[in-house]
């Protein structure tokens, strides 16, 4: 990896004018904000940082973790209290996905759209935000012809394009094979700028972070820590075993304090007056009680069923299209999966994964025969394969053969779809969660054949060890891309095809 003169020169106008630590970028004042009377984000919460500071924001799929983004950057308005961002600062965003109404713009067109005034040096400014992300295109490339990790490159591009002094980052290591993590990981260290980062990935935020904002989706706060990713997740692990402790030792006191009161009260007399003093005590150590902040809950072990009757083979390929320098070429291949059999496709951002994938489920892939009466169970990693208007129990129940509303609510309930979410909209969940809404379907579906693309995008942490363990139980024929080696290890590979050899 290097980094070339006009991507250090680019650097390094970046980090030539950091302020003072004492300085404040951004800061909440008893913020309050709620979508409806049923979807509250934000309580009267606080926090306040510093400019050239990095925190990564952490909190449940569907926390609101987007929305303080979005509020920082005054797309949203805060229902009460007051959010200061220092008026001298810019602020860029780098969003989860691009837009849909986007995907059919140049490239050019692409990053004019984040000036609202023309940039008649837009060509050299792409060249170097394009360097800063190791990305070559030429500027009439169609963005929807760009692979996802190319994608997310572009989007980590338009934010620095804009030269900002607050860095919004939002899950941008999704998509994203190894040497582009290890490429932004690079940069985000070097930088000195302020930076706020969205992500799951905790190898990566531990490179750079100096603290975390934790939203807490059942208290609607945000808490603050200072210290490594890591040191923090332990810090918050630590101070909740003491704060059960501490509840355990009331509760013993309150028991106690309760057992005398109606010993007391049933002698009568003075004793009444000891047993009502007695209570009191009890009432008062209730009180007391530390509210204990609950941890993330994580989505119910759970199994996608396989279809039933699988015999003989399920799928066969015998020649793939990929992308080699900026062209498309046939790959001769012998791939034939059965029942049980799990295939992991690998290869660098561009080469054509996810165009591949698609073709595969949909059948039109030449070179390859699905067998008839197959049922395709497709993850696509941007979720087009959602009807966005539906909502998630429309959705759900799509899929299934026999509908059973008891069975789909159990089902969603256990990927924490709560009632409140079940008539909601597609289009209006966060990303983590339309990727559990997802699993779910591919659990109601019982698909014979699962094709999975980055499953892992945008997946709370706690919820990637039971995804692999379904995954790795799975009895049909499956074919999986990841770039995400910890979750692969979990997860039973029985053949491995590098689309780059």
């Amino acid at each position: 990896m290097h980094y070339t003169k006009n991507s250090i020169l680019f650097i390094f106008k970046f980090t030539s004018t950091i302020m003072s630590n004492n300085d404040v970028a951004i800061r909440f004042n008893k913020v309050s904000f709620e979508y409806s009377w049923d979807k509250p984000i934000l309580d009267e919460t606080s926090f306040s940082l510093r400019e050239g500071s990095k925190f990564t924001l952490m909190g449940q799929n569907g926390a609101g973790k987007s929305t303080i983004l979005n509020l920082i950057i005054g797309s949203l308005k805060p229902d009460d209290g007051s959010i200061f961002i220092n008026p001298d600062l810019i602020i860029s965003y780098a969003k989860q996905v691009i837009p849909r109404e986007e995907m059919k713009l140049t490239l050019r067109e692409f990053f004019e759209k984040c000036f609202s005034e023309k940039m008649y040096d837009i060509d050299r400014r792409i060249d170097t935000v394009l360097e800063i992300v190791n990305l070559q295109a030429s500027y009439d490339q169609k963005i929807k012809l760009f692979s996802g990790g190319q994608q997310a490159r572009l989007l980590m591009a338009s934010a620095l394009i804009q030269e900002p002094d607050i860095l919004i980052l939002d899950e941008p290591t999704n998509n994203l094979d190894q040497e582009g993590i290890d490429h932004l990981t690079a940069f985000l260290m070097t930088y000195e700028k302020t930076c706020i980062v969205i992500s799951h990935d905790a190898n990566f935020l531990n490179c750079f972070t100096d603290g975390v904002l934790y939203l807490d989706v059942f208290t609607k706060k945000i808490h603050q820590y200072i210290g490594d990713y890591y040191t923090v997740v332990e810090e918050i692990a630590e101070q909740i075993k003491k704060e059960e402790r501490k509840n355990s030792q009331y509760e013993k006191e309150i028991r106690a304090n309760k057992e005398k009161a109606n010993f007391f009260a049933n002698k009568g007399g003075k004793m009444r007056l000891v047993a009502r003093k007695m209570r009191l005590k009890a009432e008062e150590m209730e009180k007391s009680k530390v509210n204990v902040r609950r941890e993330d809950k994580a989505i119910r072990n759970f199994e996608i069923p396989a279809q039933k009757k699988l015999n003989g083979e399920i799928i066969n390929i015998s020649s793939l299209t990929i992308m080699q320098n900026q062209k498309l070429i046939s790959k001769k291949v012998n791939i034939s999966l059965r029942k049980n059999q799990h295939l992991l496709l690998s290869g660098p951002n561009g080469i054509g994964k996810t165009t591949l994938l698609e073709e595969l489920a949909s059948g039109k892939a030449e070179g390859a025969k699905i067998t008839s009466q197959i049922k395709v169970g497709y993850y696509r990693q941007d979720f087009s394969t959602l009807n966005f208007d539906d909502s998630v129990f429309d959705s759900l129940q799509e899929v299934m053969q026999e509908k059973d509303e008891e069975k789909l609510r159990s089902v969603a309930s256990g990927f924490l779809i709560a009632k409140e979410t079940i008539y909601a909209k597609i289009s209006s969940l966060s990303e983590g969660q339309k990727g559990l809404v997802s699993f779910a379907r591919l659990m109601l579906g019982e698909p014979g054949l699962l094709i999975l693309d980055e499953p892992t995008n945008h997946i709370n942490f706690r919820h990637l060890p039971i995804i692999a363990k379904a995954l790795d139980n799975y009895t049909g024929a499956m074919i999986l891309v990841s770039h995400v080696p910890e979750f692969v290890e979990q997860i039973r590979i029985d053949e491995t095809l590098d689309l780059a050899k």
